[in-house]
């Protein structure tokens, strides 16, 4: 039953997604600087749904993925071993009301410093949908619920203020609550982060006292300022021309980034106002990918083949400082 589900949940994902293909910029042909020794590190099983949506990474040198379409928590150990942490319930009818996507998906991941994982579960239905926990050797339970008919999508935690933030890429809204769980506030409704028709408000990062989200319609970087009384401030755009952009990380160096292209296989270098410099492709092993995040001078970025439905796939790659 599981490999029909995951089927059926990845074809559905092809057909929706294949649009975005054609927007992308033309691909290079293999690593550029500041990248260097990109290699594929980890094949994944896509018939069993192991397409990687998201990532985050932990002190141990392992790192914690969602595989959207087999709704799990996963750990990836640095000896190269898979472990299955989570099994999602499905929802009664499958997913198939879904908002846009039509299956069920696990999407954005965060990690506390005590090893807890926060994650959003997107299923079309009240009883599942929303911002889920998983404590250490404990079972996965849902602590605030979010709209049925919205994509909770990227996921940011700010723990200083014990506070989640996650991104809604249907309803372009960027929801609030605590880590302890409990009713979300809409933080955000700001049109900038509404979708043009297909998905809007993504990937999700706290930096300099401001939350920088992605929107994969309008190919833009946001940022939107944490005021003092903790409400959003007015929304600046930083980055323009990435067009099917899904997540990102900063490099270290102010505030240049490095940023996913799902529809087009690329990762690009981006510095605030500039053009962007393709970095990777297809090439070097990219299969749309979804997700990115750097320890020390390496990068690690995740396809999922959502399109190209070939080889979900880890690439590392060195970043040179």
């Amino acid at each position: 039953m599981l490999k029909k589900l995951t089927k059926s949940a990845l074809s559905a994902a092809v057909v929706v997604a294949a649009a975005a293909v054609t927007l992308g910029p033309a691909p290079a042909s293999a690593v550029s600087a500041p990248l260097s020794d990109a290699r594929i590190a980890r094949h994944f099983d896509l018939a069993e749904g192991q397409t990687p949506e998201n990532v985050v990474l932990a002190p141990d040198g392992s790192a914690y993925v969602t595989f959207a379409a087999a709704r799990q928590i996963a750990r990836l150990s640095p000896d190269g071993t898979t472990q299955i942490l989570a099994t999602l319930p499905a929802p009664a009818d499958g997913g198939v009301h879904t908002p846009v996507l039509g299956f069920a998906l696990t999407t954005g991941i965060v990690r506390a410093h005590d090893g807890t994982l926060y994650f959003l579960y997107a299923t079309g239905t009240a009883d599942l949908t929303g911002v889920w926990r998983l404590r250490l050797g404990g079972t996965p339970e849902r602590i605030a619920a979010l709209p049925a008919d919205g994509l909770p999508n990227g996921l940011a935690l700010d723990a200083r203020s014990h506070t989640l933030y996650a991104t809604d890429s249907v309803r372009g809204t960027v929801w609030k609550v605590a880590v302890s769980g409990g009713t979300p506030t809409a933080w955000s409704t700001a049109s900038e982060l509404a979708s043009s028709g297909f998905l809007g408000a993504n990937g999700l990062k706290i930096r300099g006292g401001a939350l920088w989200v992605t929107n994969l319609d309008r190919g833009t970087v946001l940022r939107v300022p944490v005021l003092r009384d903790g409400r959003a401030g007015r929304v600046r755009t930083e980055v323009t021309g990435l067009p099917g952009i899904d997540d990102f990380a900063f490099t270290g160096r102010g505030d240049q980034l490095l940023a996913t292209l799902n529809g087009s296989s690329e990762v690009v270098l981006v510095e605030p106002h500039g053009s962007p410099t393709t970095v990777l492709t297809a090439a070097d092993g990219l299969q749309n990918p979804t997700s990115i995040a750097l320890r020390g001078d390496t990068a690690y970025v995740l396809s999922a083949a959502y399109v190209t439905a070939k080889d979900p796939n880890l690439v590392l790659a060195h970043l040179n400082r």
